[in-house]
């Protein structure tokens, strides 16, 4: 995440990073990670949280629990690669802050087409693409920063 907080903070943003509890060398169950980001946001509804990937799930498991301010999903794991029968979406509904998702088009954790439909089940999202890029986004991250510091602006007042 260092890259993009080091490009959201040049656009006047306020962005930290948090480690994620891990077991080892091992990510734990997203799940049991949400403690962790919820001590670390004090004012949650004036506050965006995300993160890429497993940082987003634990962000948005967050976020189905406390209503914060944005939500900024970057390369969100929607599946396991190969298992797209297994959507990561059941609390998304409970989601009521804004929230933006940004996504290569040929990610292996999420299906764009099923990404497309899931994104329906946010009563309150924005989804963009960008075709060729699998999982990682750093070769957009100017845009993505853009994107993502105007969505916040808006977003959080």
């Amino acid at each position: 995440m260092r890259p993009y907080l080091r490009a959201l903070r040049a656009r006047g943003l306020d962005a930290s990073g948090l480690d994620l509890p891990r077991r080892g060398r091992s990510v734990i169950k997203a799940e049991a990670a949400v403690p962790a980001l919820l001590a670390a946001v004090p004012d949650a509804a004036r506050a965006a949280v995300g993160g890429h990937s497993y940082g987003g799930r634990v962000a948005s498991l967050a976020a189905a629990q406390v209503p914060f301010g944005a939500l900024v999903l970057l390369s969100y794991p929607l599946h396991r690669p190969g298992h797209p029968e297994s959507l990561r979406t059941e609390h998304w509904p409970r989601i009521g802050c804004p929230v933006l998702l940004l996504s290569g088009e040929s990610d292996p954790f999420a299906r764009i087409d099923l990404l497309r439909q899931a994104v329906r089940r946010l009563p309150r999202a924005q989804l963009w693409t960008y075709p060729g890029l699998g999982h990682g986004l750093l070769p957009v991250l100017e845009d993505a920063a853009d994107r993502i510091a105007a969505f916040v602006s808006r977003s959080i007042r």
